[in-house]
């Protein structure tokens, strides 16, 4: 008898070992998030720490792609990844990157903003942690990342988080979401210096204007919406409106003064920068959805949404075609252009010109949505 329990503790202990080495081997390479391509106009690539040295050597140094036109113009930033769960967001300024052919002015562009974010997952969302699409060189695999920084990087987090510096309190866990951060502080934790950093990045290069790119669930009411904060509403109204004649449904709000922390408040109260904020609808961020897949990411398909549409529960149209990452990156790009348009008529002597980006009509109106996640989204990537 007491053999065969040493036998079976010995089966016991070697499962143990497998599964710790499996998942070990899992974890390690979450830390390896990957690039994007260099694409036309891509001159440099920097990291946040050029410009906040505080950032250097930790998980929340991120890479700025540095995209200057020929002429001298004006200044723009493109945030991706600010919530790593939210993948049109971070797609969009890949997609960006690797195709837009900049005229004038320099536009800068940070695909991950949460780099930490990235390099990990919230397992008990059931969330998938890769997908993988079609591209010109052939199959490429991203990502799918965290709300939050990772905990490995900041821990453990208080019972109250309190906002600096307006000392607005928030659940504790808010600690590690970048977008309740801003305007950040240079010996803060790591997500306020992240945060820092981008702050720094703006002011140190008189960037104009900043887009901060999210998804959100499709039962939250700012849903295919703008957030803008009140200095630069003229221009996200007449960028809106220019959006609204394309035929794209796009609401505008103005940053609300009480809430703290956010880009389209902070970096416009802190920063000489038109802060700019744009949601689109993602089923896969949702608390009436079922299991999380790949179809849901890539495809925006979920039947549950579909039922609560009928039921009235939600702020956006749900049928059986979901919302796929061919919309929902097609209305942050169109959206990215037609607000600089708008800037630009404000601003002609600091212009900013680019081409070649796709936009709404080539990413979605032009898609095929029997093709998953591609090739249409791919067929844009090097």
């Amino acid at each position: 008898m007491t053999k065969k329990n040493y036998i079976s503790a010995a089966l016991c202990l070697a499962v143990s070992i497998a599964i710790m080495i499996s998942t070990s081997m899992n974890f390690l390479a979450a830390r390896e998030v990957p690039m994007p391509e260099w694409g036309p106009s891509v001159t440099e690539v920097k990291m946040l720490s050029d410009w906040f040295d505080g950032l250097a050597g930790t998980n929340g140094d991120t890479p700025v792609y540095v995209l200057k036109g020929e002429k001298e113009g004006g200044a723009a930033l493109v945030l991706g990844g600010t919530h790593a769960n939210e993948p049109s967001g971070y797609m969009s300024a890949i997609t960006f990157i690797e195709t837009a052919v900049v005229e004038a002015g320099t536009i800068y562009v940070i695909p991950y903003t949460n780099h930490s974010a990235m390099t990990h997952n919230d397992p008990g969302e059931g969330n998938i942690q890769y997908f993988t699409i079609n591209t010109q060189s052939g199959p490429r695999t991203f990502r799918f990342g965290s709300r939050a920084t990772n905990p490995i990087d900041q821990w453990p987090d208080p019972d109250v988080y309190v906002h600096y510096p307006s000392n607005q309190q928030l659940s504790g866990s808010e600690t590690r979401n970048i977008n309740r951060g801003y305007p950040g502080r240079a010996d803060g934790n790591l997500t306020e210096r992240m945060a820092y950093g981008v702050a720094e990045l703006i002011r140190a290069e008189n960037v104009g204007i900043t887009f901060d790119l999210h998804e959100a669930s499709p039962e939250y009411p700012v849903i295919n919406a703008t957030v803008a904060h009140q200095d630069a509403m003229n221009i996200a109204s007449e960028g809106c409106i220019e959006l609204l004649l394309g035929g794209i449904d796009m609401s505008l709000e103005q940053s609300p003064t009480n809430f703290h922390g956010l880009t389209h408040r902070e970096l416009g109260d802190y920063t000489d920068t038109m802060a700019i904020l744009m949601e689109t609808a993602n089923a896969s961020q949702g608390r009436l959805r079922g299991a999380s897949s790949v179809e849901q990411v890539l495809g925006g398909l979920d039947r549950f949404y579909v039922i609560n549409e009928d039921l009235g529960m939600l702020y956006v149209p749900f049928d059986e075609s979901g919302h796929p990452i061919e919309e929902r990156c097609g209305r942050h790009l169109q959206g990215v252009y037609e607000y600089i348009s708008a800037y630009n008529n404000a601003n002609p002597d600091d212009a900013i010109l680019y081409s070649g980006v796709p936009g709404y009509a080539e990413l979605f109106l032009m898609a095929d949505p029997a093709t998953l996640g591609g090739p249409h989204l791919g067929s844009y990537l090097k």
